[in-house]
């Protein structure tokens, strides 16, 4: 299987300048045989090349996996869409999960395998599945907004390819843990301003494990014996997305993690990065964070809840157990899952309670990887009873209070 950089599917090459093509717009289409772990399956996939937009708010194209029903026979769920954002988590386009359906063989194609368990089912059950590349094709790792448009733009390009052939009036539940919240979570509050169009289409939004504030986290996980490699990961992908020089700010240790995670899948940084501290990465003039104006600016904006405000039920899953896979509690903002603060979890749902928006909110004793298996029945079950016309229930005054999100203040 040719790479992402020379697969010509991936490429846009129309005379057409892209900034003239609307967001979600098809701009080429193919079916591929979907491959699992590798292995070819019996389901057949359509992969989109669409319009949308990256962090900077330049005109991007982005590919989207959707697996459509059979419909030999009636098709009585087709126009039920699950969006399903993945957790892949890297900084190599050649790891977006359009990859690994079309046949890639790298060890982070392993995790669309993982991921099967968490969206099988309504595949199965004969549901539209849409899972979109939410890093775009430059893997733009951790830069939210970005993750949101890629995922509004796929259900776009999903409802407006003849191809598929949804109803216009098709209702969208969008599902995603850890690096898939990022994407679901964005989506939500991007999606009245950035797409006005999905209003009549978006039912809900469930997501576990969320990356509210990577400022926070960046203190949280670093030196973290499992999760502290997603700390470099995180400001590398920053970065890179609002093209931040970050290399100038590096010491000789910093270049050498640069050197060798700007091209990595989390899946080949968990548990490599122990001993890395922002300290050791930065040189002594830029150890607070406050005096690079360039990453207050970038950091600021990729904080949950600046991007607006959903307009759809919501609901949350976050483990507080993070000790159990060896992230000590922060003294600052306490307890976290190991990799995300439930503080912060908190304090977002709280904020748009506040708001009027319907919030389910649970947390679990459970670190990372077992609040997953902890959240997925109950995150589930509300998206069938969304798709059932159910009312949509809140735990809004129980929500304990939580940490500040106020944005990080520049300090020359």
């Amino acid at each position: 299987m040719a790479s992402a950089a020379t697969d010509p599917f991936y490429q846009y090459t129309d005379g057409t300048p892209l900034a003239s093509v609307a967001p979600g717009t098809v701009l080429k289409s193919r079916t591929i045989t979907a491959y699992i772990a590798g292995l070819k399956t019996s389901y057949k996939a359509t992969q989109i090349v669409y319009r949308s937009t990256d962090a900077k708010q330049r005109p991007t194209a982005n590919v989207t996996t959707i697996f459509t029903p059979d419909c030999t026979s009636s098709c009585p769920n087709k126009n039920k869409v699950i969006s399903y954002q993945s957790f892949y988590d890297s900084l190599n386009p050649e790891d977006g999960p359009s990859r690994a359906y079309a046949g890639g063989k790298r060890l982070p194609d392993l995790l669309p395998a993982v991921e099967t368990v968490l969206f099988g089912t309504y595949v199965k059950n004969g549901y539209t599945v849409v899972i979109s590349d939410t890093e775009g094709q430059n893997a733009n790792f951790a830069a939210g907004p970005e993750y949101g448009y890629n995922t509004l733009d796929s259900i776009r390009a999903a409802l407006n390819s003849p191809e598929i052939g949804l109803d216009r009036n098709a209702k969208v539940a969008m599902l995603g843990y850890s690096g898939g919240a990022i994407a679901t979570e964005w989506a939500a509050e991007l999606a009245p301003s950035y797409a006005p169009d999905l209003k009549s289409n978006l039912i809900g939004a469930a997501f576990g494990g969320t990356l509210v504030s990577p400022e926070h986290n960046l203190t949280y996980v670093e030196g973290a014996p499992i999760w502290g490699g997603v700390m470099p990961m995180a400001v590398v992908g920053v970065a890179r997305s609002y093209e931040i020089d970050i290399k100038k700010y590096l010491t000789a240790r910093g270049l050498e993690v640069y050197d060798r995670i700007q091209n990595a899948s989390i899946a080949y940084v968990l548990g490599q990065y122990g001993k890395v501290t922002w300290k050791d990465l930065v040189k002594p003039e830029y150890q607070d964070r406050t005096k690079i104006p360039e990453y207050v600016a970038a950091v600021n904006t990729v904080i949950m809840g600046t991007g607006g405000t959903p307009e759809i039920p919501l609901q949350i899953g976050q483990g507080t157990g993070g000790i159990w896979e060896g992230t000590k509690t922060s003294p600052i903002w306490g307890k976290g899952d190991g990799v995300m603060l439930a503080g912060d979890v908190r304090t977002l749902a709280r904020q748009y309670c506040a708001k009027g928006v319907a919030v389910e909110h649970k947390e679990y004793g459970s670190s990372h990887f077992l609040t997953m298996v902890n959240w997925l029945p109950a995150a589930t079950a509300w998206v069938d009873d969304r798709f059932a016309g159910k009312p949509a229930p809140q735990n809004c005054a129980s929500i304990a209070p939580g940490n500040s999100l106020a944005p990080l203040v520049y300090k020359p």
